[in-house]
């Protein structure tokens, strides 16, 4: 086979090179490698985006970083209602709000395209109006357990609802079943097969973790413990670990593929840590805002899942708050 030079090939103007189609093959010194992975992270992925909060108002603020990287949050837009303790989950290209307190509970889940900037859209309804629910999701399925919410929920309010939507669609969420107790202000995660919940108030504390299989319907089974019991914790994940983070300084972590209690992980910097939101990369996990109102905080602080050890500083929201809801176009529910 003769040496194929593209270096010396024009058209008849000289104006351009070929336009090559078919089968051809190339010597070189060098070479060029094609993309590899899922398409979806060939754009590069890797977006934090935190909603809501009380700063002691509610507000609507959306911030975002990039997870990779160290610095402060940048604004993103504002979600059209001002909600505190909704819960979030989140797809490679949209982010969920569902619930909250406007301070009446509501039902709305409200929708953005994390990729970009700008304010949140309208994507349909929970089953039941609350707030302080979890939520978790898949590639495909976003899911909320849990929630407080009077008068769709007899006394006492807390109820064990799990919900589900399709994150590529608009619409209303369906009933997927319940928790296996009736709980508010738990903290959730996933694999790309498994959502877990992890700790709430009943309205006593509790440490009970709960899981489901996302593609399937049907009511959660024990998975363990976590390390002490507590409500108003945050949690994110890669595809093996989950962290729980928050309920005063510490942060737990389980293998979710398996069975069993929690185990500590180490720290975060700021104690007293309630209220707090959180996301993740496959590499890092991030916890933002929090405090016990007062003090209501701005930190940003991060780990690296696969270790254990306490959290570093990343950066500051744009405003302090308590009571925000963080998700991410990376997180373990997507697969690494």
């Amino acid at each position: 086979m003769s040496e194929f030079r593209i270096d010396q090939i024009t058209n008849q103007s000289g104006s351009r090179g070929p336009d090559i189609a078919g089968i051809t093959t190339f010597s070189g010194t060098s070479g060029m490698v094609m993309p590899s992975g899922p398409t979806e992270y060939r754009g590069g992925r890797g977006r934090g985006v935190f909603g809501g909060g009380y700063t002691p108002t509610r507000v609507n603020t959306i911030d975002y970083i990039t997870i990779s990287t160290a610095g402060n949050a940048l604004d993103f837009g504002d979600l059209y209602t001002q909600v505190n303790r909704g819960g979030t989950n989140s797809s490679s290209v949209r982010g969920l709000w569902g619930g909250g307190n406007t301070p009446s509970y509501v039902n709305v889940i409200q929708y953005v395209t994390i990729s970009s900037t700008g304010n949140s859209f309208d994507f349909g309804d929970l089953t039941i109006a609350r707030w302080a629910t979890g939520g978790c999701s898949s590639s495909t399925r976003g899911l909320w357990g849990g929630g407080y919410g009077s008068p769709q929920i007899a006394s006492p309010a807390n109820t064990a609802t799990i919900d589900y939507v399709t994150i590529t669609t608009l619409g209303d969420a369906s009933k997927f079943g319940d928790l296996t107790l009736s709980r508010r202000e738990t903290a959730a995660f996933a694999s790309p097969t498994r959502g877990v919940w992890g700790g709430g108030k009943t309205p006593t504390t509790t440490n009970v973790i709960d899981y489901v299989t996302i593609s399937s319907l049907g009511n959660a089974l024990d998975f363990g413990d976590m390390t002490f019991s507590a409500g108003e914790r945050a949690g994110c994940s890669n595809s093996i670990r989950g962290l729980f983070g928050g309920g005063n300084n510490a942060i737990d972590y389980i293998t979710i593929a398996s069975t069993g209690d929690a185990i500590d992980f180490g720290d975060l910097l700021a104690l007293g840590y309630q209220f707090l939101a959180a996301c993740a990369s496959p590499i890092r996990g991030i916890f933002a805002g929090g405090g016990d109102n007062p003090p209501v905080l701005n930190n940003i602080e991060f780990v690296t899942i696969a270790s254990t050890g306490n959290a570093s500083d990343f950066g500051d929201l744009t405003v302090a708050r308590l009571s925000l809801e963080g998700c991410s176009d990376a997180h373990g529910g997507l697969g690494d």
